[in-house]
């Protein structure tokens, strides 16, 4: 299928290839799993070999078409043609399992790890400097989004693809980035809005992460808040809650919301 460069197309070009990918996951026979952006439909086809059901989204009308006729002989792959990131998501449980649009990756994890019901495990194709940023390690930073997902999910990279697995060929390194949902989350739901905004804050305005109790958790002040480690960040909130200094990131999460 042609490449349509506004829509950050690449494709993966062997299905057995593809497949192996698969195995490499937790999805099984009682999974419903959502492919977004599935293109015309190679992924979706794998996974409908393993897993229950698969949702297979697709936001450009030309690719939609092309995934309506590839999918007509397999009875467990719904085609639903309309935007993932505006679309109503499921209320039971269910995984992803995509190769999505590069330049909507921050986009998609957030839009999946914000949702009143995330998924079990996601598993998406993204790019490489994009998935490390996700990633707790001690050789390089964790971005924003990295710590913000790190209390629901654990994170690391699966694979490493070869730039020469799709057509066309990306000018990127890509991987296979598994987030797996915490058997015990490392803060209650209801805490997740202000830690996210914690975060952002502390990320975005230097002034506001100077005035954390970072001393409290052993962080010195010349670190950045992208050198803290997840625990450290977790305990931080819970200190500043406990203190009752989230109440100006509360007046802001209400103005946000608004």
């Amino acid at each position: 299928m042609k490449r349509l460069a506004e829509y950050s197309q690449y494709f993966l070009r062997n299905p057995g290839f593809v497949a192996q990918l698969v195995r490499k996951t937790s999805i099984t026979r009682d999974d419903i799993v959502y492919d977004i952006g599935a293109g015309s439909g190679v992924i979706a086809s794998a996974l409908a070999a393993r897993a229950g059901k698969v949702i297979a989204v697709e936001y450009e009308p030309g690719a939609a078409a092309k995934l309506r006729d590839n999918m007509t002989r397999l009875d467990n792959v719904v085609v639903v043609v309309g935007d993932f990131l505006t679309m109503e998501l499921p209320t039971s449980k269910y995984k992803v399992f995509s190769n999505i649009p590069f330049h909507l990756s921050s986009q998609i994890v957030r839009r999946l790890t914000e949702a009143d019901n995330p998924p079990d495990a996601i598993y998406l194709i993204v790019q490489k400097q994009f998935a490390k940023k996700l990633v707790q390690s001690d050789s390089h930073f964790t971005g924003a989004l990295g710590m913000i997902v790190g209390p629901l999910y654990d994170v690391k990279i699966l694979r490493e693809l070869r730039r020469t697995d799709y057509w066309p060929h990306p000018n990127v390194d890509t991987v296979l980035l598994a987030m797996t949902r915490r058997a015990g989350q490392l803060l209650p739901q209801k805490d997740m809005p202000l830690y996210r905004t914690l975060i952002e804050q502390s990320f975005h305005d230097p002034k506001v992460f100077a005035k954390l109790p970072r001393a409290s958790v052993g962080v010195s002040p010349e670190r950045k808040p992208s050198e803290l480690t997840l625990a450290q960040w977790v305990t931080l909130h819970r200190l500043v809650l406990d203190s009752g200094g989230l109440i100006e990131l509360q007046r802001d999460q209400v103005r946000t919301k608004k």
